[in-house]
């Protein structure tokens, strides 16, 4: 990342000044699978934040990190939540604007025609 990306965008990663506030304020209390970092305030641990790996993107945060993050769980979610279930997918990031969103048939994306309407619709024309 460059110099000047780095300064002055928030959107694809922490900034020079969220990395020196980081710093001198946070303490690390754990990394997920995606590589995310996770910090509470050393004066008040009730203070918490995530530095991104890669683009900030709220959806990237796993739901056991979000709960953390917001207060509902007082531990680490290593510590304080029960073992994933046998039956539970993990967690997907918002696709939303890339090539795995849904594109229903007749989008321009998707080169595919739009279904023929039902015949319960009649368009409307001035008088």
């Amino acid at each position: 990342m460059g110099f000047w990306s780095r300064t002055f965008t928030w959107w694809n990663g922490a900034t020079w000044g969220t990395g020196l506030f980081t710093r001198l304020h946070g303490k690390e209390v754990g990394r997920d699978d995606a590589g995310n970092v996770y910090f509470e305030g050393k004066k008040n641990p009730a203070t918490r934040w995530v530095i991104y790996n890669g683009s900030n993107d709220g959806s990237r945060v796993p739901p056991d990190w979000q709960a953390w993050l917001k207060g509902t769980i007082d531990g680490l979610p290593d510590t304080s939540l029960p073992d994933r279930r046998r039956f539970e997918q993990p967690p997907q990031v918002n696709p939303t604007g890339t090539m795995a969103a849904f594109r229903p048939d007749g989008s321009l994306s998707k080169n595919q025609l739009r279904p023929a309407s039902t015949g319960d619709y009649q368009a409307w024309t001035p008088d």
